[in-house]
């Protein structure tokens, strides 16, 4: 079950969402000041943080700045600052949402499903065996945890690969979906040149992720 950090210190407000969110089947843990946020934050698996800016130790701010640092935790502002100054701060510290009190429990509960299938679908876009993980969400590849340098279109090839492991891509499915997402326009020979390069990149003997299925694609065969 999803984990839900409210971070919140009006007492009162903070039993009624986490009331609201457990009926939602989702987990929720309380903290009060941005100290107790971060003594959770960092022995849970956290999943979303409904965040107060006002707390009597700190502010929301620098508690999502801190957690931005650590890894991206998504975090919804839930606060009485309304001006346009906070809520743009909100946003540009990575903030999924800025919902201003008073507000509507059960539209806040609806922001919480969004973000949190958002999540999910996130997750999804990882690919980590051990030997070779592909983050999307960094747009970053590690071989044995050392980050692999890839090509911009060499990660459009990955994402292609990933999001559709043990599909056959065609080369015209590729070649439109690579300049779809903002790839060069090539052919099939420069595909097939791209595609020999990434997997002199991320393959060795035992370790096999591209299968070349002659005269018609490739097909992603890691597991």
């Amino acid at each position: 079950m999803q984990k839900i950090l409210i971070v919140e210190d009006d007492r009162e407000l903070n039993m009624a969402l986490c009331y609201a969110i457990e009926k939602s089947k989702y987990t929720a843990v309380r903290a009060s000041s941005v100290r107790e946020a971060r003594e959770i934050y960092r022995k849970e698996e956290v999943r979303l943080i409904i965040l107060d800016i006002n707390l009597p130790d700190g502010d929301g701010f620098g508690f999502c700045r801190w957690v931005k640092e650590q890894k991206n935790t998504p975090v919804l502002f839930l606060t009485a600052r309304d001006m346009e100054e906070d809520v743009l701060e909100g946003y540009d510290l990575g903030a999924e949402d800025y919902v201003i009190k008073p507000f509507s429990m059960k539209i806040l509960l609806r922001k919480i499903d969004v973000i949190l299938k958002r999540v999910k679908n996130d997750d999804d876009s990882i690919f980590d065996d051990g030997n070779l993980k592909i983050d999307l969400n960094r747009a970053k590849v590690f071989i044995l945890g050392e980050e692999c340098s890839v090509t911009p279109t060499e990660l459009r090839l990955l994402r292609e690969f990933v999001l559709n492991k043990e599909r056959l891509l065609t080369y015209s499915i590729l070649l439109d979906r690579l300049w779809e997402n903002g790839g060069q326009l090539m052919d099939k020979h420069a595909l097939a040149v791209n595609v020999n390069r990434l997997r002199g990149k991320i393959e060795d003997e035992q370790h096999k992720y591209i299968s070349n299925v002659y005269g018609m694609g490739y097909q992603w065969i890691g597991q």
